[in-house]
């Protein structure tokens, strides 16, 4: 059997209100709230922070570049010390610098 969770949120720092719904299985709803009930909120208020929690750590996860030592050390190297540019380098420079005009 399939519920709906319907309680509306609100975001009172911010001023304004927004819904969001899901479709949770009796048990995954019955999970929620004993979840929400032991940290102390409210089944809406648990919902949106986990969510945001997951959110923000997927975000994180997509933004961030993870190098190993060799690749830190290989990137900062070619920052102090790069090579020499080549000639298509060369060649799309000379073109920005015709269509930006600088």
């Amino acid at each position: 059997m399939r519920m709906r969770l319907t309680e509306k949120t609100e975001i009172r720092d911010e001023g304004r209100a927004a819904r969001l719904e899901a479709r949770v299985t009796t048990d995954q709803k019955k999970m929620l709230q004993q979840a929400a009930a032991l940290s102390g909120r409210t089944l809406s208020e648990f919902v949106v922070a986990s969510a945001q929690e997951a959110a923000a750590k997927v975000i994180e996860a997509h933004e961030t570049i993870r190098l190993t030592r060799e690749e830190q050390i290989a990137f900062v190297g070619a920052l102090l010390d790069p090579p020499p540019p080549n000639a298509r380098l060369r060649k799309a420079a000379a073109k920005y610098r015709r269509q930006t005009g600088r």
